[in-house]
């Protein structure tokens, strides 16, 4: 039986939900070994002059507690 672990993260992307969501994971999994999955919480995006500038995901990632 294994234990899981899971943690909160934010990410940003300037090209789309996808991008912040694979770069959110590449730059935990460089800390944290293990991730096993991860969800999408929400979304959100940053607007500026009524443009979208960057879209936001926050994600829960789970990884095995050793």
């Amino acid at each position: 039986m294994s234990v899981q672990k899971v943690i909160e993260i934010m990410s940003e992307s300037s090209k789309s939900w996808e991008d912040a969501t694979s770069t959110g994971i590449e730059k935990a999994s460089k800390s944290i070994k293990g991730i096993s999955s991860s969800w999408v919480k929400d979304q959100s995006v940053k607007v500026e002059d009524g443009k979208v500038t960057a879209f936001r995901v926050t994600l829960k990632v789970s990884f095995e507690v050793k």
